[in-house]
This record gives C-alpha cells, structure tokens and sequence, in this order.
C-alpha cells in the first residue's frame, strides 16, 4: 500500500513519539487545517489513556473541529475507543503500522 507523503508524516510522527518516551504506543493525528499533533499513551496509576486519546484531546484542545487521519504505531491494534473517536471526527479508520513503520491492514 503506498502512503500519501501527508499520511507518511503521521506515521513518522508517531514512531518518532512512541522511540522518544520508550512508550508501548505513538500516535499522530492531522486537523482540517493540516496541523498535526503526536503523543504517546499515558499509564498513570490515577490516568490511563492511549496515545489516540492524547493526540485527539491535543488537537481538540487546539482548536480543530474535525480531523483528516489518524495514525498509531504499536504492536497491537486500536481499541474500540481509538476508533469510536477517529470516527466521531470523521476519520472512518486509523492508519496502523508496526513500530518499524509498516503499514498493517
């Protein structure tokens, strides 16, 4: 599957992110008007989120009203809730890579 060079940003984003903090899981999301946000996901014992959550709640609290694609790089796959949220913004599927950066599904 080729990548356009704006969806291969968010998967380098987000491997960039997930390297950086060690974590199990980056992500990378893109507004409607381009910005992009990455995260990683949070274990705290009083705050759990995944990396889609942070990187969301970034952009939200941004500004953006919608988004155009969301990507997670991990070894597992997005949770229910990653995809509830990618689609309550208009994004129908997160792109998903390994943490080499290859795309999966």
């Amino acid at each position: 599957m080729t990548l356009d060079p704006e969806d291969s940003k968010l998967i380098t984003l987000a491997r960039a992110a997930r390297a950086r903090n060690g974590s199990a899981e980056g992500a990378a999301v893109r507004d409607e008007t381009g910005r992009t946000y990455s995260a990683t996901d949070v274990a705290l014992s009083a705050l759990t989120l995944s990396a889609v959550q942070v990187a969301v709640a970034m952009a939200i609290s941004s500004g953006a009203r919608s988004l155009e694609a969301v990507a997670l790089v991990s070894e597992g796959v997005p949770s229910a809730a990653d995809e509830a949220v990618a689609a309550e913004l208009g994004v129908k599927a997160p792109l998903v890579a390994g943490p080499d950066g290859t795309l999966r599904g």
